[in-house]
């Protein structure tokens, strides 16, 4: 049975060409492409290409060429099914179980599909070439919307009365019509309604380029009518999950480095129409996990710009509120806020591409200034504010998912605080000192952590373990001997260590031939040491402790030796293999 498009697609989203190509080839940035050495044929000089905005590989050498998809059946050995598995796993996606429902979703999602292109097809080309649409046409001009832009967003007009249900219902069922949500039943008249009549139409795409969804623009004054509408959720559109221009923006994220996310949809075509392509829309919802997760997906700098208005404003604080715990090392959330009443496309319609850009680096700042700025505003300095203002940043930053984040962001809030209290005694800001680092300093311990796998860290924190509690664990060596570690340098030092445990001496660690700046990363980076830091020192606890960690390396182990059998059964399908992968699996399920 097929696999559904949308979840093929989604698999696609989530992961890069030069991602999945990394895994097996070693790859090197050559303008807008990446190169290295062809998989297929042993050569010296690189002839293998990958291109992200275009989503395939080339191999000059051997003219092999593709999408992800092709390049792991092709390097790996693996049948399609075999390859969308590893893939979707490989994306963080839940693998896809086939149901007797799934044929029936892939007709009716191409029925919806073929509906939705049919009706922003005619309605494009009304707006193109119908002469009493004159009116419209001189509404975008106004808005500095060119004819190029219209056929660049395929924005369409529908009319006050239109009659395209009557051609769809020709070909398509009036149930399958309705399904799109580009129609309403009139309960009193009897009569399928357009739900984007007298408006200007933009369409959504999902992922591949492909309508699913409409905004909708009023352009006449009306006192009863909402200015923007959108397509009402359905079966193949949910909202937070779709970002406006999202198909076409994601193509240039090898070339530019910051996407920008505004709230309306002429925002976007106005920014386009001014030579700023790199910009998305959030179809006028507050702003959701999904969304950002998937811009991530693309770009490292997301710029939040909304409109310089008090309901700007608070959008743009929900947003930052929202997306802050989603934020990671190596990517960065910051806000622009335009001078009052302006947006995006008054704003750079006015001014110009090369102003805008300028005043977007002179202006943005990051999310947590955002937040701590925000509620600094709402603070007095007596100790009741000040205390509901330290508790509200407190609450903040621990949303935050990732931990090193997490960290940071307290540290920034808390010495903020600090400097706004010079009232209180010199030991009081000490302790906030104390405990923080320099801006300078956090961020080069950023850059040091990031190169760290989890496995190196969970070794850290076991030797921090052992050096520390030399004593206890010299009468308990039961519960570290049999612990397998998997980076060289660290399992050397950690031999020693043990080895010397074992003999019974007494012995200080810098007596050891052990390079003390080992020894220094490993007490600078072991994430145990933050657990510990307020607890009085209780041997079973450490004994518990030590227990964890150990089973924790065990499963690694025993993940990677799964991770070598399913790559080995996959190539020899063996029963001894599938019976020696099957052991394993159930000792990981134990642990």
């Amino acid at each position: 049975m097929k696999y559904p498009k949308e979840y093929l697609d989604e698999i696609k989203l989530r992961l890069k060409v030069s991602t999945v190509v990394s895994k097996v080839v070693s790859l090197k940035k050559r303008g807008k492409e990446y190169v290295g050495l062809s998989p297929f044929k042993n050569e010296k000089t690189p002839s293998f290409t990958v291109n992200d905005e275009k989503e395939f590989y080339h191999c000059f050498a051997t003219a092999e060429h593709g999408n992800i998809f092709d390049f792991v059946m092709k390097t790996q050995n693996l049948r399609f099914g075999e390859t969308v598995k590893h893939l979707a796993n490989l994306a963080g996606m839940q693998p896809y179980i086939f149901s007797k429902q799934d044929e029936e979703r892939e007709k009716k999602w191409e029925t919806y599909s073929s509906i939705f292109s049919q009706y922003v097809d005619f309605y494009h080309e009304e707006l193109l070439k119908n002469e009493s649409y004159d009116f419209v046409r001189k509404y975008l001009k106004d808005r500095s919307i060119n004819k190029d832009q219209v056929k660049k967003f395929k924005i369409g007009y529908v009319q006050k009365s239109p009659n395209f249900f009557e051609k769809l219902k020709n070909n398509f069922k009036i149930e399958d019509i309705l399904e799109t949500g580009l129609f309403y039943l009139d309960e009193k008249k009897k009569i399928y309604i357009e739900r984007f009549r007298s408006r200007l139409i933009f369409p959504i795409n999902n992922i591949s380029g492909k309508p699913i969804a409409l905004g909708g623009r009023i352009i006449e004054k009306s006192d009863f009518l909402a200015k923007y509408i959108n397509s009402p959720e359905t079966s193949f559109f949910k909202k937070g999950s779709n970002l406006y221009n999202l198909d076409s923006a994601r193509k240039l994220s090898n070339k530019l480095e910051n996407i920008f996310l505004v709230e309306g949809y002429m925002d976007v075509v106005g920014l386009s129409t001014n030579g700023i392509e790199n910009s998305v829309a959030n179809l006028g919802t507050a702003l959701t996990e999904r969304q950002i997760n998937t811009l991530n997906q693309f770009y490292d700098d997301i710029i939040i710009c909304f409109d310089g208005d008090e309901s700007g404003y608070k959008a743009a604080l929900r947003a930052a509120e929202n997306s802050i715990k989603d934020l990671k090392p190596e990517k960065q959330i910051s806000f622009l806020f335009l001078p009052d009443k302006e947006d995006p496309d008054t704003f750079v319609n006015k001014n110009g591409k090369n102003y805008f850009i300028e005043y977007s680096k002179q202006n943005k700042i990051s999310i947590h200034q955002f937040i701590f700025s925000h509620y600094k505003k709402h603070t007095s300095n007596d100790p009741s504010s000040m205390a509901i203002f330290d508790k509200k940043l407190r609450s903040v930053a621990n949303t935050i998912k990732d931990n090193y984040i997490k960290k940071y962001v307290l540290e920034y809030f808390l010495e903020k605080i600090s400097d706004l209290s010079p009232h209180t005694s010199q030991s009081k800001k000490n302790f906030y000192i104390k405990k923080t680092k320099s801006l300078e300093s956090t961020k080069k311990y950023f850059n040091e952590s990031k190169s760290l796998t989890g496995v190196e860290l969970k070794e850290f924190s076991l030797i921090y373990l052992v050096i520390n509690n030399l004593d206890l664990i010299k009468e308990n060596i039961y519960l570290v001997e049999n612990i397998k570690l998997f980076t060289d340098v660290n399992k050397q030092i950690f031999e020693k260590i043990l080895s010397k445990l074992k003999s019974g001496e007494n012995f200080l660690i810098d007596q050891l031939d052990i390079d003390s700046q080992l020894i220094d990363k490993i007490i600078k980076f072991a994430p145990i040491k933050h657990i510990l830091k307020n607890k009085s020192k209780n041997d079973n606890e450490i004994i518990e402790i030590l227990d964890d960690i150990g089973r924790d390396l065990n499963n690694y182990d025993l993940e990677f030796r799964i991770q070598e059998l399913e790559s080995k059964f996959s190539r020899d399908l063996s029963e001894a293999t599938f019976n020696e992968l099957k052991e394993l699996k159930k000792k990981q399920n134990i642990n």
